[in-house]
């Protein structure tokens, strides 16, 4: 592990200049005790570091020096794929590897496309978690993701939705971050139909040696795509038929994502107030109500007449609760 910290140096320094202790500690994650024992190390093999002291002192190469030692190690290629996702690569184990990747990617650029690429990263970031959510844990992610890239069987114990525990040996064909949320896309030893399963939701997961027939013809992104489909088709289970505000229509693509999109370009024309009708796909009448409601005095409910009624008597239910907390006049 040190020689891969002690090429890590060698590339920052390369890299980037001039380094203080501090700085090179906080990019290789170890103290700045550790960071002078290995540039006595680099030293001692030959490298010409060169030590400045004072405010603007630091560490770097000798001007004109530059390592060639910038080939890619099998899990440093690999791990470039997740480079726009760095914290994806660390929850797979691979932060540190796609810092060393990256490194040596800049390192073996010449100058002007070197500079191009530090730049872009300087000035673009894509962050996947949606807002306000806690990440899910996923303290199994990783023998997962080794059971996926490895085409081994997997031995799980798996909450379902209704809280039960359930055991699974599964084939897992490919991991999906969606969201910020991971899921597992396998299939259940025994059985042709490919499942997907949350992480977050894995008791254990142990990942044998034993191997699997990956199916031929199966596509990841195809089938996670048609599986997105066919859940939001299952969830809207109803159409309500709403009239809607200026500032409700600028909400509803927030709040109720694609379907609320797809309403606002199906919308009848704005009357003298602006506001409109549309027509929105919801689901279950219970939880309908409580997205609903999120939109306040924006919205009214002109139909199916069951849903009307329900999101009437709730809002007449807040009414009597709150009225009875206001204080005499």
């Amino acid at each position: 592990m040190r020689v891969d910290r002690l090429l890590s140096l060698l590339l920052l320094l390369q890299n980037r200049g001039r380094m203080t202790a501090t700085e090179l500690a906080a990019e290789l994650e170890v103290s700045p005790r550790t960071v002078y024992r290995d540039i006595e190390a680099l030293s001692a093999a030959g490298i010409p570091v060169r030590s400045e002291r004072g405010p603007d002192g630091g560490y770097s190469l000798m001007d004109g020096y530059r390592t060639r030692l910038t080939g890619l190690s099998d899990a440093e290629a690999e791990s470039l794929f997740l480079a726009g996702v760095p914290g994806a690569a660390r929850e797979l184990g691979l932060g540190a590897v796609l810092a060393t990747a990256q490194l040596k990617l800049q390192a073996a650029l010449p100058p002007g496309p070197a500079d191009r690429a530090r730049r872009l990263q300087d000035r673009f970031h894509l962050d996947a978690p949606a807002w306000f959510r806690d990440a899910d844990p996923v303290p199994h992610l990783a023998s997962v993701a080794h059971a996926v890239w490895e085409q081994h069987t997997l031995r799980v114990q798996y909450r379902a939705w209704g809280g039960t525990v359930a055991e699974r040996e599964l084939h897992p064909l490919g991991l999906v971050l969606k969201g910020g949320i991971w899921y597992a896309v396998a299939t259940p030893a025994g059985t042709p139909t490919p499942r997907t399963y949350r992480i977050s939701r894995l008791l254990t997961a142990e990942a044998t040696h034993t191997p699997f027939d990956r199916p031929p013809a199966f596509d990841l992104a195809a089938y996670w795509t048609d599986s997105s489909r066919r859940l939001e088709s299952q969830l809207h289970q109803a159409t309500a038929r709403l009239r809607i505000s200026p500032r409700a229509q600028r909400l509803l693509p927030m709040q109720f994502g694609t379907a609320g999109t797809q309403a606002l370009k199906t919308a009848g024309p704005p009357d003298d107030d602006g506001w409109t009708e549309v027509n929105l796909p919801v689901e279950t009448p219970s939880v309908a109500v409580g997205d609903l409601l999120r939109l306040g005095t924006e919205a009214e409910v002109l139909g199916p007449e069951e849903l009307r009624g329900e999101v009437g008597r709730v809002a007449a239910e807040l009414a009597r609760r709150y009225g009875e907390l206001t204080p005499d006049a």
